[in-house]
């Protein structure tokens, strides 16, 4: 069987360094989200040790099945979407994860849009005593005819920062590449500048050194935070690391990128929330009276977090539409711009929970991914195929990983309807991979073994 172009194939001068692809997750994990993270480990009552701990483990799950996840895209030179084809089948891969992967991804970026926006909006507003915000606040009320200009300012915040976000996203791999060498350094010394400064005006020390919390919601608890903080972005690894020039250097930039990058955005959370009381860095640095530090660190780490959305939506899109990769500027700007108009009209607080699901589907994708590449197909790159139609071992193992993932990670607790299906057991995403990992071992072998018998019946009778 020969194996057809599917058009999104990596080209070898579009190789990247590994340091290129590791910047793009530390960009990634240097975000407003982790440091929330970080501050919900100490709302639980961990120990340093215990948050640590949950931190090592956590991204060190997610790097396990990102790098297996990332080898095989450097083998194929193919993103997660076009890649899944191998183990669902090329109509499975498509239509139905394709589709999922698009929702999330696009849904996210509009969250992460409108986030940005309000807090744009907000920083402006404080500014020069507020004289800069109020100007712009007013001035969007009289063109667009509001009465408030507090709704107005949001909108034209979270439309101009969705519109850059996207333009980025648009330039492709580049684009990310140089956005994150520039902004994970700023951001890193903005984090540092907040500690120290919170440090110095709240009496940081003697509040680090008294912290003792009575009560622990367990190792468990902090690892389930940490690998929902990051299980999507596990998936999606195929992405960039196709980019990669070996499978060394998909490694290389897993474990460089995302662990101490994890470490030291949760670690700092979790600092701030002792500290201050709060974990969002804007807001700290604003109450220390440097508002625009705070608007550079909101703006930059939304802005590198949010452009891998947008990408990775537009690739899962391109396989949905039946385009190929030449068309990936078109798609990236529709799910973008769909992401960004959701945000801007305040449309996506009805969807959270449903984005909530979206999300919690993908990770058991790698489970079938894995299993299909590294254990039947013994990763060899010459036995890829992609199967025609849908997989049925592929999809069924998928299917029943998902519904554990959703089972045991809380996940239908948000849906009141199906709260009774919240069972709680170690970390919901981790379980829905190996159960769809498994599945899709015993089906592969159940069925080549039938079929097997079949042929041998078959020549028998002839």
């Amino acid at each position: 069987m020969t194996q057809k172009n599917s058009g999104f194939e990596i080209k070898a001068e579009q190789r990247q360094s590994w340091l290129s692809i590791a910047m793009v997750w530390a960009g990634g994990m240097i975000c407003v989200p982790c440091l929330m993270i970080g501050g919900v480990l100490v709302s639980g009552g961990l120990s340093f040790g215990q948050i640590i701990a949950s931190i090592l483990l956590g991204y060190g799950m997610i790097c396990a099945y990102m790098i297996f996840i990332g080898m095989q895209a450097c083998d194929t030179g193919l993103p997660v979407s076009v890649m899944a084809s191998g183990a669902l089948g090329e109509k499975g891969a498509r239509y139905i994860i394709s589709t999922i992967l698009a929702i999330a991804c696009i849904g996210w970026f509009g969250i992460q849009a409108a986030v940005c926006g309000a807090s744009f909006s907000a920083m402006m507003e404080s500014i020069q005593s507020g004289v800069c915000g109020s100007a712009f606040a007013s001035l969007g009320a009289n063109m667009l005819g509001y009465e408030s200009a507090s709704p107005t300012a949001v909108t034209i915040c979270s439309l101009v920062w969705g519109a850059i976000m996207l333009l980025t996203a648009c330039l492709g791999f580049k684009g990310l590449k140089w956005l994150n060498y520039i902004a994970v350094p700023a951001l890193v010394v903005v984090c540092l500048y907040g500690i120290i400064a919170s440090m110095v005006q709240n009496d940081g020390v003697a509040r680090i050194t008294a912290y003792n919390p009575p009560v622990s919601s367990g190792l468990v608890f902090g690892m389930s935070m940490v690998v929902a903080s990051f299980a999507l972005g596990g998936l999606i690894s195929a992405d960039y690391c196709r980019f990669a020039k070996n499978r060394g250097d998909v490694v290389k930039s897993s474990i460089v990128g995302v662990i101490p990058a994890g470490l030291f955005m949760l670690l700092t959370g979790g600092v701030m929330s002792i500290v201050t009381g709060q974990y969002d860095i804007s807001i700290i640095l604003s109450n220390l009276g440097v508002p625009f530090f705070g608007l550079l660190a909101l703006v930059f780490a939304t802005w590198t977090t949010n452009v891998t959305n947008a990408y990775s939506g537009g690739l899962a899109l391109s396989n949905l539409l039946g385009f190929d990769e030449s068309k990936f500027k078109i798609t990236t700007g529709i799910a973008g711009g769909v992401g960004t108009l959701l945000a801007a009209f305040g449309l996506l607080s009805r969807f959270e929970a449903f984005l909530s699901l979206m999300s919690a589907l993908l990770p058991p994708l790698a489970g079938v991914i894995i299993a299909n590449y590294w254990i039947v197909s013994k990763g060899r790159r010459e036995a890829f195929k992609v199967q025609d139609g849908v997989s049925a071992p592929g999809l069924s193992a998928y299917l029943v990983g998902a519904f554990v993932a959703c089972l045991t990670g809380g996940t239908f607790a948000s849906f009141s309807f199906l709260a009774w299906l919240n069972v709680p057991f170690f970390v919901g995403p981790v379980n829905g991979i190996i159960v769809s990992l498994i599945l899709y071992v015993v089906l592969a072998k159940v069925m080549k073994k039938n079929y097997s018998e079949g042929a041998a019946t078959t020549t028998s009778h002839e």
